[in-house]
């Protein structure tokens, strides 16, 4: 576990950088180009950095072929299935001598004789001639077999090296399976959260503008149960070679930011705002929407990177109903947000028949979580108290009310009463019934 006392960015709180280490290296290639082409963080923090090769899988050698030509794609085995252990149909070894039949210096002797009679043996003895006539229902000439293509198996001129991003990802996936983690998984009630939700952007609108989110609901409420259980913001570390629990002081909420590069491919950011249990939920919005902002337009330092304790993806928006994401090293928890739909058995029913049963669309939330410093009992009572959140309890639609200003009180969560078309019947036969009796 890393000094008490140290100032390194990567080291706050024991933790490291995590998935963001491939971006690390792209700056510091940067630096090491010009050091005044990145930011005077970035600068700040290279003037002692060491960088981690080990690992790196940038720079492992991917067996080749002996004769393959550098950087270009090696020739593949002329042979690589021999011919003679494969098994050619019958029809092929019929089709070859006839095709290579038919010479013209033994067709002239039939060609002679004068009688048309005599003639039609010529037209059998020619292949040509006996496909034709199909259509009088003699049997049609073997199909000529096509020759079959050499097959190629993989080998390893196939493989191509993983590097620069790919390969930092692959090194923190492989780093993660030194952390013995475990998962729980709660299904809740999204019905609040999305009529409340409504209610504040409805609000927003027609003030000042911006729109919340569901992950920001979400979020607060994450960053809400680890106020109440501050056990879950922990990590793994070691003192003197024995296991010890590092406490953070602060709750540092790493968010997950899928980007798309001009190439088309994607990458993962997952900076962190910092000091998320002294935020309001206002406070917390701006402080989300100011980091995502920074990530798309580039800006990102390395202190956005630095020091966080837990983390929150949110899979769910391409549809993914539960996942179960990796835990980096350096952290205890992360917290994965699935899709947010009916259940499946009822994602065919009726607008009006949901109503009348009472259906209300689901979100599925999975805590992953260091079981080396985090029991499974801890992790459901989290998830348990996120759940109460989300529905109202201890204030918490009341909070976001009042941090954004907004006049008006939330949505409450009160369990449906019962109801019956024919007890409405029964009861307008009964008020008619007392209508009638005072006419």
């Amino acid at each position: 576990m890393s000094a008490p006392g140290s100032n390194t960015p990567a080291n706050h709180f024991g933790g490291s950088f995590g998935p963001n280490e491939w971006l690390v290296d792209e700056m510091f290639e940067k630096y090491l180009a010009d050091p005044n082409s990145v930011d005077a963080s970035w600068g700040e923090f290279f003037a002692d950095y060491t960088p981690n090769t080990q690992g790196t899988l940038a720079r492992t050698v991917i067996p080749t072929l002996d004769n393959a030509p550098k950087g270009g794609t090696p020739p593949l085995p002329k042979k690589i299935v021999d011919p003679s252990t494969l098994q050619i149909p019958v029809a092929a070894t019929q089709v070859s001598p006839v095709a290579q039949a038919t010479p013209v210096a033994q067709a002239k002797p039939v060609a002679q004789a004068k009688p048309v009679a005599q003639a039609t043996p010529v037209a059998q003895a020619t292949p040509v001639a006996q496909a034709t006539p199909v259509a009088s229902g003699a049997t049609p000439a073997d199909p000529i077999v096509k020759p079959i293509p050499t097959l190629v198996s993989p080998s390893a001129s196939t493989l191509e090296p993983i590097r620069g991003v790919s390969a930092r990802v692959v090194q923190s996936m492989e780093a993660s399976l030194t952390v013995p983690t475990a998962t729980s998984v709660r299904a809740i009630p999204a019905k609040l959260m999305i009529d409340n939700r409504t209610v504040i952007n409805n609000h927003l609108k027609r003030s000042r503008g911006g729109k919340v989110s569901f992950t920001h609901i979400i979020g607060y409420a994450m960053i809400s149960a680890i106020r109440q259980m501050p056990e879950m913001n922990a990590f793994f570390g070691e003192i003197d070679g024995k296991p010890a629990i590092g406490k953070p002081e602060h709750i540092n909420l790493g968010i997950a930011i899928d980007l798309a590069k001009a190439d088309g491919s994607r990458q993962l950011l997952v900076p962190s705002i910092k000091g998320c249990e002294e935020l309001d939920f206002a406070q917390f919005w701006a402080s989300y929407e100011e980091t995502v902002r920074k990530a798309r337009g580039g800006s990102l330092t390395v202190e956005d990177f630095a020091g966080t304790t837990v983390s929150l993806t949110n899979p769910g928006t391409i549809g993914t109903v539960h996942s179960v994401p990796r835990l980096v090293q350096g952290q205890g928890l992360i917290l994965g947000v699935g899709a947010m739909d009916y259940p499946a058995e009822f994602q065919g029913a009726n607008e009006d028949t949901l109503a009348d049963l009472a259906i209300s669309k689901v979100i599925t939330l999975t805590s992953t979580y260091d079981h080396r410093i985090i029991q499974g009992a801890q992790s459901g009572d989290f998830l348990k108290r996120i759940h109460e959140l989300l529905l109202g309890e201890n204030g918490f639609y009341d909070e976001i009310f009042a941090a954004l200003r907004i006049p008006y009180v939330p949505i409450r969560w009160v369990v449906d009463m019962r109801f019956s078309k024919d007890d409405e019947v029964s009861k307008t036969s009964r008020v008619q019934e007392l209508i009638g009796a005072y006419r």
